[in-house]
């Protein structure tokens, strides 16, 4: 969802949570911190537990381990602030193609919970076009888990294989949704288009598209 569908990083919050508890991080610091962290969190084997990640991008971006409890403190309060997310520019014309095309849409989530983000895909508009919902903080597994990617497949009623899949990192999305057996291509905007290992794209204009050229192929 995050970083794919829509935007909801907020930096103005991270950085005023960080104030309230008591961590030192100037806002250029801690947006630069977090970029980091998703790169550095975006390796096979990675700790998807979300302590462990605001545990490294806060004692990068205030320059000093920052202590557990404090660690706790803050991500409490992330989780209950109020979310304002952002949809992408290219989201509802592809899901509305894909629809046409006829296609069955599922999102796969390493988030808190199912309820919070089919609350994100309500307030965007766009819950309505998606028959599965999974996250990892509801179902006690995360991605790059293939089990995670297997159960999304499961409640749709199809196999691996019938699957394409579309994220925005490398590793945790398309990669590992290609270890689950499944199509899969990485969702790059600041990229070139040009890569692939994995394969790459740069807008989800491209994706209807790619999804037909794909039908029926081999998973490689």
């Amino acid at each position: 969802m995050g970083g794919t569908l829509v935007e909801d990083r907020d930096f103005e919050a991270f950085c005023e949570i960080a104030e309230q508890v008591g961590i030192p991080a100037h806002p250029d610091d801690l947006a630069e911190a977090v970029r980091w962290g998703m790169n550095e969190f975006d390796r096979p084997g990675a700790d998807p537990d979300r302590l462990d990640y605001w545990t490294a991008v806060l004692s990068k971006a205030s320059k000093a381990d920052v202590p557990a409890p404090l660690v706790r403190a803050y991500v409490d309060r992330l989780r209950r602030r109020p979310r304002a997310p952002h949809l992408f520019s290219d989201v509802r014309r592809c899901l509305e193609r894909l629809k046409d095309d006829r296609r069955v849409l599922g999102v796969v989530s390493n988030s808190w919970s199912e309820e919070g983000v089919r609350h994100a895909l309500r307030e965007v508009g766009i819950l309505g076009f998606f028959s599965a919902i999974v996250s990892s903080g509801t179902e006690g597994v995360a991605k790059p888990d293939p089990e995670i990617f297997m159960r999304a497949a499961r409640r749709i009623g199809v196999v691996p294989s019938e699957v394409f899949y579309v994220g925005d990192l490398p590793n945790t999305d398309a990669r590992a949704a290609a270890a689950a057996g499944m199509h899969s291509v990485w969702l790059h905007r600041d990229g070139d288009g040009l890569g692939d290992d994995p394969p790459e794209i740069t807008s989800l204009s491209e994706l209807p598209k790619l999804v037909s050229r794909t039908e029926g192929a081999p998973v490689k």
